[in-house]
């Protein structure tokens, strides 16, 4: 009698706690995939609004002429050559970016030079800021999440100077001069010297 030989392959149990096996590592595993995909959202809107206040900045020194950065609904914003000496009319729109590109979670808010709700920076031809065309100029913007809870998210700040500097950064607890504190501490607490903290 012929013996028969057995085939390579995997039986129907083996195949079985492969699929349970990478259910579970899935199930565990979209959590933090989720909480990671929302931090880059936050981090796309910062680094969008800190961008486009370089973009102003540079534009002012460039075209010799004042500019203004004016923050859109959510995280978009819309950068303006605009003439002062004429009651600080736009002149002509130099580029917009939507709210909507890569961040529409991410939720922002500023503190002007005299209060909140502030949604302009003027820039001097020379890039310095100026409080001529507008009441309350930015003086920073705080980025954070509106799907994480504060021991999720990790919000990020930009500040804006008198003499147009910017600095992008992460908050944190116990900063006498954070603007803004985050709503818990267990919001990313970064040791003293750490280049990325406020």
């Amino acid at each position: 009698m012929c013996a028969r030989r057995r085939t390579g392959g995997f039986t129907l149990i083996e195949l079985m706690v492969v699929i349970v096996v990478l259910a579970v590592l899935t199930t565990l595993g979209i959590p933090s995939f989720m909480e990671m995909i929302q931090n880059t959202q936050l981090r796309t809107a910062a680094e969008s609004i800190y961008d486009g206040l370089q973009l102003a900045r540079s534009e002012a020194v460039r075209r010799n002429a004042h500019t203004q950065f004016v923050l859109g609904p959510g995280s978009g914003w819309t950068v303006n050559q605009i003439n002062p000496p004429i009651g600080c009319g736009n002149v002509a729109t130099i580029q917009t970016r939507s709210g909507s590109e890569g961040s529409e979670r991410a939720t922002v808010s500023t503190t002007g030079t005299t209060g909140p709700d502030a949604t302009t920076v003027t820039f001097t031809p020379t890039g310095w800021t100026t409080a001529s065309c507008s009441a309350n100029p930015i003086a920073q913007v705080n980025v954070g999440s509106s799907v994480l809870n504060a021991a999720q998210e990790r919000p990020l700040e930009i500040r804006v100077t008198a003499s147009g500097g910017m600095r992008l950064c992460a908050p944190w607890v116990g900063d006498a001069s954070d603007l803004n504190p985050p709503a818990s501490a267990a919001n990313w607490r970064l040791p003293a010297g750490d280049p990325r903290r406020c």
